[in-house]
This record gives structure tokens, sequence and C-alpha cells, in this order.
């Protein structure tokens, strides 16, 4: 794959596809070092295409996922164990447990912070 700055959406996808196979490369390697740059150039197209303010409400944060990155609230309620407790969240009406944060990070790989 010939390294170039991520543009788009279908850029990105690509980037992901060959970083999927460059994993694991041996340390200091050519391949290591490809895998290097496309990370790099991943990381800042996600955070162009998709900013977060680090300051962002974590409920605001999981209505941007479900309405903007393709997640959906089946998902969530998946990770945080019912329906019911996903809209209970998402409603504000249930706090986010350090436990539910764990699941949503590693699951979305969010990078929620307090």
């Amino acid at each position: 794959m010939e390294i170039h700055p991520i543009k788009n959406d279908e850029d990105h996808a690509a980037a992901l596809a060959e970083i999927a196979k460059l994993w694991g490369a041996v340390e200091r390697s050519e391949d290591d070092d490809k895998l290097d740059l496309l990370a790099t150039l991943v990381s800042r197209y996600e955070a162009t295409r998709w900013p977060t303010d680090s300051n962002m409400d974590p409920i605001d944060l999981l209505h941007f996922a479900i309405d903007e990155l393709g997640h959906t609230q089946a998902e969530l309620a998946e990770l945080l164990g019912s329906r019911s407790r996903a809209s209970e969240v998402l409603n504000r009406r249930r706090a986010l447990s350090i436990e539910m944060i764990r699941k949503i990070n590693e699951a979305w790989n969010f990078r929620f912070s307090f």
C-alpha cells in the first residue's frame, strides 16, 4: 500500500484494513514503520473527522456515537446489560458507573475522562 494523507472515509477504511494486516509487525521493521505512519495518519484523520472535546459530556458522546458513528442503542443495551438500563442512561435517569464506562471504552474505543 502506498502511504498518503487520509482525505475521506474511503481512505480511512483502506488505512484501517492495512493496519489490520500489519498488526503485530516485527519491531523496527519496514512493516512496523508503515504501521506507525498509518496509525498516526488515522489518528489525525479521526480527530479531524470526529472531533471530541475532552470536556464533552459522556451522555452527549454516547448520543454522538449512536447518531454519527454507526453504533446503536441495542449495542449499548448489550454492553450495559439491558435495554431499559441503556435507555435510562441515555435519558439521564441513571448515572454511568465506572464498570459501564470501562465496557463502553473497550467496545467502542472511547476515551472517557473525568
